[in-house]
């Protein structure tokens, strides 16, 4: 069998949580992020897909 490739997903925070809500603020943590213009990369997965969906409108993705 052909195992499948992982995709990567390069995230990069550009807006700030200053003012957002504690789920969205719990959320970014939770992906990594502690600071502006950082960048994490993750496994996509329906758990990280999820988290995305969710703060969308404070960051950025890119496929890697």
């Amino acid at each position: 069998m052909a195992a499948k490739k992982k995709i990567q997903l390069k995230v990069t925070q550009v807006r700030s949580i200053i003012g957002r809500t504690g789920k969205q603020k719990k959320t970014m943590q939770a992906l990594g992020f502690r600071r502006m213009h950082q960048a994490v990369t993750h496994t996509e997965t329906p758990q990280i897909r999820g988290m995305l969906s969710k703060v969308n409108h404070l960051v950025k993705i890119e496929q890697v």
